[in-house]
């Protein structure tokens, strides 16, 4: 039986995928309709180039959760990979903490800027610029939701006697 952490955490993470993969398809399929609009009817949709862009931005910045879920933003560790494994984790937590400070930062100027740009519209697909700002939020958010999590996590590691094997040497 799955518990309320795990299946939140599931819904979230479902949730992430068919959300960027919905706006993928929407930010394709319009900027490939103006494609053809413009070369084939020669007449330009004034407002699809904005809309392409405005949910890139969208998919930009929730990404940036799900390259921290899978662990796949660029990291260097050419020196932390040398690391016995309680360094290396205390090495992980102290960069998870800074990147924590950096999203909290991000995210308190991200609502500054939802706020004052509640009232002004884009020229061309005629909504708020909050609502372009309000990606940075929510993707700073869920950012930070992860990194705790994974700073947790490797705080019960190293709390714990059974240290997993490392793969490329190194004491344990």
């Amino acid at each position: 039986m799955i518990n309320g952490k795990s299946k939140f955490i599931a819904t979230l993470n479902k949730t992430e995928d068919i959300c960027l993969v919905s706006m993928f398809v929407a930010m394709v399929s319009i900027i490939f309709f103006q494609v053809i609009m413009r070369y084939v009817f020669n007449n330009s949709l004034y407002w699809s180039e904005e809309l392409g862009k405005f949910i890139f931005v969208w998919i930009s910045w929730l990404g940036i959760s799900i390259g921290q879920r899978r662990n796949e933003h660029i990291k260097i560790t050419l020196l932390v990979d040398r690391l016995p494994y309680t360094a290396r984790k205390i090495m992980e937590i102290i960069a998870d903490i800074l990147l924590i400070l950096i999203c909290i930062v991000t995210l308190y100027y991200a609502v500054i800027l939802v706020q004052t740009q509640a009232k002004v519209p884009y020229a061309g697909i005629k909504i708020k610029t909050s609502w372009g700002y309000l990606s940075l939020v929510l993707g700073c958010g869920f950012m930070s939701l992860r990194l705790i999590a994974g700073v947790v996590n490797n705080i019960k590691e190293l709390l714990s006697k059974d240290k997993p094997p490392l793969v490329d040497g190194g004491d344990q």
